[in-house]
């Protein structure tokens, strides 16, 4: 079976390799720099205080399963899901695969979201950092299968440094070493990206490794509020979940029944 995290990452330096023709770094620092006043709400934070902790994500498509809902519309799900509940916000910027765009973030804010929104793509070069923070998102994801160990380390700090906050991904035991970089959040991804499988077991299996105290998300795969009881009680914060709501014609209605079952 074709690695699908390995086709991404690839399609991702070539992508990036045209954003910057496009947009030179030069110029897009100076955008961003005078944004930095701008204060960003922390996921962190919201987790930790919340009593449901979900993550409600924006994703209209996958590269296993295809649409998944393509016609939903950045000015309404978002905003929707905010309303309905959600503690924080995760929106798909990946074109070629999820069908997402980092317009999707400005529109999401615009239409009046202001709870922490993640940046959900594919990091593997500093400039996407700072594509992130243009569109208004506070939080960003770095998977540890997507990039070494140093890199990982250069983009935590260069994320710190412009005031947005990294949910680290980790799939496996050998992923569970880069949390020595002390992420904001520490994520366990139910999914393999190889394969793109899910298994909650995993969020089970892992988070004994992590350390204690920290802010602990559980991502994919989660569908019912059993399962997020159950997380919880082994101490995780924050329950990522995009499918469970997007297949339905209105996200935001599905969550809002979700919440009121736990």
């Amino acid at each position: 079976m074709a690695d699908i995290l390995e086709e991404i990452v690839a399609y991702k330096h070539k992508e990036i390799a045209g954003a910057k023709q496009l947009l030179p770094g030069r110029q897009l620092h100076s955008i961003v720099e005078s944004m930095l006043d701008q204060q960003l709400p922390s996921m962190r934070e919201a987790l930790m205080k919340s009593s449901t902790g979900i993550i409600a994500e924006f994703k209209r498509k996958s590269p296993s399963k295809g649409w998944i809902h393509q016609d939903a519309q950045a000015d309404i799900v978002p905003l929707s899901y905010q309303q309905k509940g959600a503690t924080a916000l995760s929106i798909l910027t990946d074109e070629h695969f999820f069908g997402g765009n980092d317009s999707f973030i400005v529109t999401a804010r615009q239409s009046g979201v202001t709870i922490p929104i993640l940046y959900k793509n594919f990091i593997v070069d500093e400039y996407q950092l700072f594509q992130a923070r243009k569109t208004g998102a506070s939080t960003v994801l770095l998977i540890a299968a997507a990039v070494a160990k140093d890199e990982c380390k250069h983009l935590l700090h260069m994320a710190h440094e412009l005031g947005l906050e990294v949910l680290l991904e980790m799939h496996n035991k050998r992923d569970i070493e880069y949390a020595e970089y002390s992420p904001d959040l520490y994520g366990i991804n139910n999914r393999d990206l190889g394969s793109f499988h899910t298994n909650v077991q995993n969020s089970f299996d892992l988070v004994h490794l992590l350390p204690q105290n920290v802010c602990k998300v559980s991502e994919s795969g989660i569908d019912n509020p059993d399962t997020i009881k159950h997380l919880r009680a082994e101490g995780y914060k924050g329950f990522l979940m995009g499918e469970a709501f997007m297949h339905s014609e209105d996200p935001g209605m599905a969550l809002q029944k979700l919440i009121a079952q736990l």
